[in-house]
């Protein structure tokens, strides 16, 4: 477990851009945070990291949009408008994941018990005028990525 300080939003997108080359799919990647956090400019600053240069817009209202890239597609998904846990496999959320995907999972605590298992989990918090992200790994798919991202 890691934590780092980013002082402001270009901070903030370029330690994302930063983690763009170190995430290999299949990977689940929990973004935790209060509203405000910083969950979404990571996954913006991921996404711009890996090539992404159109609209990358907050998921909130259409619980996922995905982005395709040659070799992975990346399902950027915000589930706090859930009102139960369910609604994940109502809405077909889970046919998403394959051995191509990278799944970056906002509130992830309200799909608890539908979602699948984070590989990454960062963990955004304001300190100040910044934010402090905690990176941990949870498999050895994450353990490699914070090993490539720290090397």
């Amino acid at each position: 477990m890691e934590t780092v300080f980013l002082p402001d939003e270009a901070a903030a997108v370029q330690f994302a851009r930063k983690w763009a080359d170190c995430l290999t799919a299949p990977c689940v990647v929990y973004l935790l945070g209060d509203l405000g956090a910083g969950k979404t400019t990571f996954a913006r600053g991921l996404l711009r990291g890996m090539g992404y240069d159109g609209a990358v817009k907050s998921p909130t209202y259409a619980l996922v949009e995905s982005y395709a890239f040659p070799d992975k597609t990346v399902h950027h998904f915000d589930l706090y408008r859930f009102s139960s846990p369910g609604e994940w496999d109502d809405a077909g959320l889970g046919e998403l994941f394959a051995s191509d995907s990278i799944g970056l999972i906002e509130w992830p605590q309200q799909g608890r018990g539908f979602v699948p298992a984070a590989d990454l989990i960062f963990e955004f918090s304001v300190c100040g005028q910044g934010r402090n992200c905690t990176v941990s790994a949870q498999s050895e798919t994450g353990k490699r990525s914070v090993d490539l991202w720290q090397n």
